[in-house]
């Protein structure tokens, strides 16, 4: 952080316009400057503006979690070839999907940047101080948009604004790094459930943010889901959060990916 920034209210401010002048500058096709979007940035500004988490279940263990990550970081003198970047489902590697980290990911010099709770406005903040500073991966894994979805129900624009603020900031920190854009996962237990179709509004909007050079999309979520689209709570306990045997299926399902950025040699690519 700059010395001379003294309160919050000038860094929210200078975040703001930081990602707003990204926004405009970003070759990703925006949602801001789109004449057909019904609501302009001006009433998305919540997905976009960079906030610590505040919720009264995450004030012991959200920012020292922060801290523990960049000591990690620095501990393992930025060696990191593949990070996963997200909210609950992603930290979750390291508790529901231990096993499976281990043996598809601690060989690889991956990271985990999973933050319970976290919306896209979180990210950024955490982005913005540090978890990137000195990383050159080669490859990061990103899902994050459902808890703007449960916790304030924001609407399919405005997350998926949120999620394309989030790749113009790694393409800026990590110009050299490929990024796996996952859907983000299903959630409720039928195909009509409100949050599973705000869900499903935000990936039929942020799919188009793949170019296929630096940005892939992937859309793994059938694999969770029956063939009337049903989510089983054996999948899903809360039909939201994957269960432990889901963990070694999306890392089966995105090994292709990892292979071909992680595997690789840099110069190959």
């Amino acid at each position: 952080m700059i010395p001379w920034m003294k309160t919050r209210d000038y860094i929210t401010s200078t975040a703001v316009l930081v990602v707003l002048m990204t926004l405009m500058l970003s070759p990703l096709t925006s949602l801001a400057q789109d004449p057909n979007n019904e609501k302009n940035i001006t009433e998305q500004t919540l997905s976009i503006i960079p906030v610590e988490h505040t919720a009264t279940w995450a004030i012991e263990w959200w920012l020292p979690r922060h801290e523990a990550k960049l000591n990690e970081i620095k501990q393992r003198n930025h060696d990191i070839d593949l990070v996963f970047l997200g909210d609950s489902i992603t930290h979750n590697w390291e508790s529901k999907g231990a096993q499976f980290w281990s043996k598809y990911y601690s060989h690889r010099k991956a990271l985990n940047l999973g933050f319970g709770g976290d919306r896209t406005e979180h990210v950024l903040w955490r982005l913005q101080n540090g978890e990137l500073d000195g990383l050159n991966p080669k490859l990061v894994v990103l899902m994050i948009g459902t808890n703007n979805t449960g916790h304030r129900q924001d609407p399919a624009e405005a997350t998926a604004l949120g999620i394309e603020t989030i790749l113009a900031e790694l393409k800026q920190r990590l110009p050299h790094s490929k990024i796996l854009l996952l859907a983000i996962f299903p959630r409720g237990a039928q195909h009509d459930d409100p949050l599973r179709q705000l869900n499903d509004e935000i990936n039929a909007k942020i799919r188009y943010f793949a170019d296929n050079k630096n940005i892939f999309w992937l859309n793994m979520n059938h694999v969770f889901l029956q063939e009337d689209l049903s989510l089983s709570t054996e999948v899903m306990e809360d039909l939201l959060h994957p269960e432990s045997p889901q963990y070694e299926i999306w890392a089966q399902t995105i090994e292709p990916y990892i292979a071909r950025f992680v595997d690789t040699p840099r110069y190959t690519q």
